[in-house]
């Protein structure tokens, strides 16, 4: 498989994770994280799969837009992404989010087994909100 689909395919996984309905499916977000995943959140907290699926499955937010998503291949079974995700909404609720996660490929499917999420700059998250708000 090449670069770019491996890139596509990843990015389509990510924007799965984002949808809200998807997000709440158990059976489906647990499929995609490994059972060592271990997340380090935005709200400084390290999690594992267990408490993922927990949250997740609460969760009540809206769906998140994702910018300057990039794939970098670090071996044929193994992949880090990056991207920002937004969530719309008016300033006190909208956010910008840097993310990274790191994909690994076991028996033909991929699963994240690390994933970071860190608020971006104030400043960042206004811009990214106000252009998709208008795009």
């Amino acid at each position: 498989m090449r670069d770019e689909e491996i890139g596509k395919e990843l990015r389509e996984l990510e924007e799965r994770l984002l949808q809200p309905d998807f997000r709440r499916s158990r059976p489906a977000v647990s499929a995609l994280l490994a059972e060592e995943l271990v997340e380090h959140g935005s709200s400084g907290r390290v999690y594992g799969k267990q408490q993922i699926l927990d949250l997740l499955s609460a969760e009540t937010q809206n769906r998140a837009a994702i910018e300057h998503f990039e794939a970098r291949p670090l071996n044929a079974d193994v992949v880090l992404v990056t991207y920002r995700s937004i969530r719309p909404g008016p300033p006190e609720r909208g956010a910008a989010f840097l993310r990274s996660s790191l994909w690994v490929r076991r028996e033909g499917r991929w699963q994240i087994v690390f994933h970071q999420g860190t608020r971006a700059a104030p400043e960042m998250a206004e811009e990214a909100v106000s252009r998709n708000k208008a795009g």
